[in-house]
């Protein structure tokens, strides 16, 4: 019982230490997850989650499709009345997903959120041809979805070179200072 009260606290010292997000003061209302536009996509309800990070199951936790789900309205954060950023704890949750390696109930997922932020700090914005080509080596799923990207580049929806922006320097330096938090 010891072990498990240590593991329990050292779940939730990680998410609200190390990742800087409160819910020791959840009340489980609920509102959270009765307010989120995309519940019917979660498996686990996000007002669960926390009261699961809270028993300390880590492991249930992260395998879990939710955090995939979220997208970060911040709706639930909004309807919190304790002010938990429940959309940052999500964030959170996929980043510890990600550098612990989990296997994910939709193991695409975390392979597109990762190809998602990659283009974006590469070019400062999303290149769509370079980030699903990405995403496609990556999961060595190269032919699902073709006929659909042929006829997004027919229609001129997939730019063969990427448009550039100001500030890509700025936007570098965003990623390599949640770099250098992560690791401290």
């Amino acid at each position: 019982m010891l072990l498990e009260r240590n593991n329990r606290s050292s779940f939730i010292q990680e998410i609200e230490d190390k990742r800087e997000v409160e819910i020791s003061s959840c009340f489980q209302c609920k509102k959270c997850s009765n307010g989120c536009p995309v519940n019917f996509a979660m498996e686990i309800m996000p007002h669960k989650i926390i009261h699961m990070i809270r028993l300390g199951l880590k492991d249930e936790v992260l395998k879990s499709s939710t955090m995939w789900a979220c997208a970060s309205c911040e709706t639930c954060t909004t309807r919190c009345p304790n002010n938990i950023d429940i959309a940052k704890l999500m964030d959170a949750l996929r980043q510890i997903a990600t550098d612990s390696g989990f296997d994910t109930a939709q193991k695409d997922v975390p392979i597109f959120h990762s190809a998602f932020l990659s283009s974006i700090k590469k070019r400062g914005r999303i290149h769509e041809l370079g980030m699903i080509g990405e995403y496609k080596l990556k999961t060595g799923d190269f032919m699902k979805d073709s006929r659909l990207g042929w006829e997004m580049f027919k229609r001129g929806k997939l730019k063969i070179l990427p448009s550039g922006i100001r500030g890509r320097k700025e936007i570098r330096g965003i990623f390599d200072e949640a770099g250098r938090r992560k690791r401290s």
